[in-house]
């Protein structure tokens, strides 16, 4: 399967949600208007989202991310429906269809699991105007949600499917060094960059720039080149996504 180009998406929820946790319309439709435009290039898309808990948040009447499990778990549940209506209403005006796949850590280690898990995904971009939508199963997956994050599960699924590409979306533009105003543009050792990373994350986030790097670290080393960049950006998507645009590139091999 390496030589397939399949191009893992993953956007955070710092991209799709406002500060208050609610579903940013605007955000999400100019991501998806710039998703839409991807497979006219040839690539065949998966997309990992977060968010569903960020957008379960309101629902609940809460004013913060929750720190129990299962307030966690309900805003998970309410969020998940929300996400998918949006981007299903959205995608539907570019004739594409949105296939969801809710997954926990047991469907990409289980053997009997993965095979399924990939044998489905392979169908499903096989398929003209299909386009996998996946999220961690916060609702149920309780040892996920207290140390799992999207970032490693679209590099596992990235890896699962050899993927050509992996381009983590974020709310900043990159991976900056400690005290500077410009990102790295290109990294070819990421055991060398680790230091850069700084514990900071919005309320409705689970992971940081740590948990970015971690994904990083492990997509590369199971060859798939990865990319953080600016979600918010998403005119950028087409250039990074051949090979180019602004972001920071984690090269494979050298």
């Amino acid at each position: 399967m390496r030589e397939r180009d399949i191009v893992v998406l993953k956007v955070g929820t710092g991209v799709l949600t406002r500060e208050d946790g609610t579903l940013d319309s605007a955000s999400l439709a100019r991501l998806v208007n710039a998703v839409a435009d991807l497979p006219d290039h040839g690539q065949r898309l998966v997309l990992v989202s977060s968010g569903a808990v960020g957008a379960g948040i309101s629902a609940l009447g809460l004013k913060e991310y929750p720190d129990d499990v299962s307030a966690r778990q309900a805003a998970a549940a309410v969020g998940q429906t929300r996400l998918m209506h949006a981007y299903e209403n959205l995608f539907r005006s570019f004739d594409v269809s949105v296939a969801q796949l809710l997954l926990t850590a047991a469907d990409l280690e289980i053997e009997d699991h993965r095979r399924r898990v990939c044998d489905l995904l392979e169908r499903l971009v096989a398929e003209e105007g299909i386009l996998p939508v996946i999220n961690e199963n916060d609702s149920v997956a309780i040892e996920e949600l207290s140390v799992g994050d999207n970032d490693m599960l679209s590099a596992r699924v990235a890896a699962l499917l050899g993927a050509r590409l992996l381009v983590l979306l974020t709310s900043v533009d990159g991976l900056f060094p400690p005290d500077a105003d410009d990102i790295v543009r290109e990294v070819h050792s990421v055991g060398e960059v680790m230091s850069y990373a700084k514990d900071e994350k919005g309320r409705f986030a689970i992971g940081g720039m740590s948990s970015k790097l971690q994904a990083v670290k492990f997509a590369v080393e199971q060859g798939v080149e990865t990319v953080i960049a600016n979600g918010r950006r998403p005119d950028r998507l087409s250039e990074i996504v051949a090979g180019n645009g602004f972001a920071t590139r984690f090269r494979v091999g050298d």
